[in-house]
């Protein structure tokens, strides 16, 4: 691979197998280098978050993101490789999928939808996409509790926390604001919660008591803040971090404050480091020894504890709130303390109860590998779900990756017009802290080894996850792309032993 100048812009010239193709140079997710990837057999996967495209039609072939590439002519005449590109397509580098128009009559008052979404994250965004990329051409509706479009939300936790609240507004998150290709396919109907799902109806009731009725129901419900019981819960200055709207008030309200974030989950740790800059200083309280040990292993854990120590955060461990005091209805005292609560989340299904679709003890969605739940019509995906997960011998898991709900959404979409699909990706996933990327891949749940190769304490390393003798995760960090190199290998359905690894 090597990027290329084409006059008006780069080009990413590929040679794979004596055959020349050349595609867009930075992935239209994040804008990642795709020269610093992984080229396997005919397709590209980005070295930041693993998003795969084709590098002959340059369509994305993985998620995350949802945009392909753009693709120029290549000849070769004689010692000469010769791009032709059209500047518009240089300059965008990025192109979407076409999609049907809807050919039902939009009126948002109709109480009737041939494909029913509750949930505007990217689950529901991807399975309304694919219909119209797939030739779907009935009505569309979208139901969200939330007031925005569907937006970008892991850059809530991130940077962007600090930068949202310049211009008090999130629309460098939002996918769909200011672009008519989604809001001319389908309908979204913002600050609509359910209240019922009446399966034999097939109908849907909202807490406002309208009502609508579906043929098919996709519900991408996502997750919910777990309760937490404390003395002194009606006091003020207390947020979870769920919105824009959250992400813009915590941001504006921290300035020279003390903030305490309580949990340690990747987003209060994130919310944390992106904090520094704005608080007068950063309180972390958790209820484990160290931060990230169930999900990166200790010792990756101790590193990037000693990397928030070093930015000034504190950390109160083994702990969690017991009360909360306060001055005026505030937090005490009134103008130094800001409460950000983040204690981890539980599935967004409590309004499914009497419903008839099956949930486990968790309350996860249960579905099959079509994204299907034990009702016909009706099919669900994202954090709310427990699916079939090939690389666990079809065991029925939970993993709640931004990446996967594209994944879910996709399967769902087609699994409602007939063509066979099923989940068949490698978990990925990514945080920020401090201008520092960890970046993971696979599914290490009940890892009972962790190889670490670099060196934590220069937080430039790579960990391999292992049970038994196989490689089931892997996280780095200042290692691009190994995360991605290994996600290819996994994707590929081979073994990585612990022996490869040693």
């Amino acid at each position: 691979m090597r990027e290329v100048d084409v006059g008006s812009g780069r080009a990413l010239l590929i040679k794979e197998h004596g055959e020349f193709s050349a595609i867009a140079h930075k992935c239209p997710h994040y804008g990642a280098p795709l020269v610093k990837g992984v080229l396997s057999k005919g397709h590209i996967r980005c070295p930041w978050h693993g998003a795969c495209f084709n590098i002959a039609s340059g369509e994305l072939e993985d998620f995350p993101g949802l945009d392909s590439l753009a693709t120029f002519q290549v000849r070769v005449e004689k010692d000469k490789v010769i791009i032709r590109a059209n500047k518009q397509a240089l300059q965008a580098q990025k192109r979407s999928k076409p999609m049907s128009r809807c050919s039902a009559v939009i009126n948002s008052n109709t109480g009737f939808s041939h494909v029913l979404i509750i949930g505007s994250g990217p689950a529901g965004l991807v399975c309304a996409e694919t219909l119209r990329q797939e030739g779907f051409t009935d009505r569309i509706v979208m139901v969200t509790a939330d007031r925005h479009p569907p937006y970008d939300r892991p850059k809530l936790s991130k940077v962007s926390l600090t930068q949202s609240v310049q211009d008090d507004s999130f629309t460098s998150c939002l996918y769909i604001v200011d672009d008519p290709r989604h809001t001319m396919s389908q309908h979204v109907a913002p600050d609509l919660q359910v209240a019922v799902v009446d399966v034999k109806m097939r109908a849907v009731t909202f807490v406002d008591g309208s009502r609508m009725e579906y043929r098919k129901l996709f519900i991408a419900t996502g997750s919910r803040p777990r309760p937490m019981s404390y003395q002194g819960m009606d006091v003020a200055n207390v947020f979870h971090l769920g919105t824009p709207d959250d992400a813009n008030s915590i941001a504006r309200l921290a300035n020279n404050r003390n903030a305490v974030v309580v949990g340690t989950s990747f987003i209060g740790m994130e919310v944390a480091a992106a904090l520094t800059d704005k608080a007068h200083s950063v309180s972390i309280i958790g209820i484990e020894s160290i931060p990230f040990k169930k999900a990166l292993g200790e010792k990756v854990g101790k590193a990037i504890m000693k990397l928030f120590e070093a930015n000034r955060v504190k950390f109160y461990m083994l702990n969690e709130v017991s009360e909360m005091k306060g001055q005026h209805g505030e937090v005490f005292p009134k103008t130094l303390l800001l409460w950000v609560l983040s204690p981890g989340s539980v599935p967004a299904s409590g309004f499914l109860k009497q419903s008839g679709i099956h949930m486990d003890s968790k309350g996860f969605i249960t579905v099959n590998k079509a994204m299907q739940t034990n009702v016909e019509g009706v099919f669900a995906g994202g954090d709310v779900v427990a699916f079939p997960f090939p690389q666990r011998n079809n065991k029925k898991v939970n993993i709640p990756h931004w990446q996967m709900a594209h994944v879910h959404g996709r399967v769902a979409a087609l699994s409602m017009m007939g063509k066979p699909a099923e989940v068949q990706t490698v978990p990925y996933f990514w945080s920020a802290m401090f201008g520092k990327s960890i970046r993971y891949a696979g599914y290490g749940e009940g890892f009972d080894d962790v190889i670490i190769q670099g060196d934590l304490e220069e937080l430039k390393f790579v960990a391999f996850y292992t049970r038994g003798e196989e490689v089931v995760a892997v996280a780095s960090m200042n290692y691009d792309p190994i995360v991605s190199r290994v996600a290819e290998i996994l994707g590929s359905g081979k073994l990585i032993r612990k022996r490869d690894v040693e």
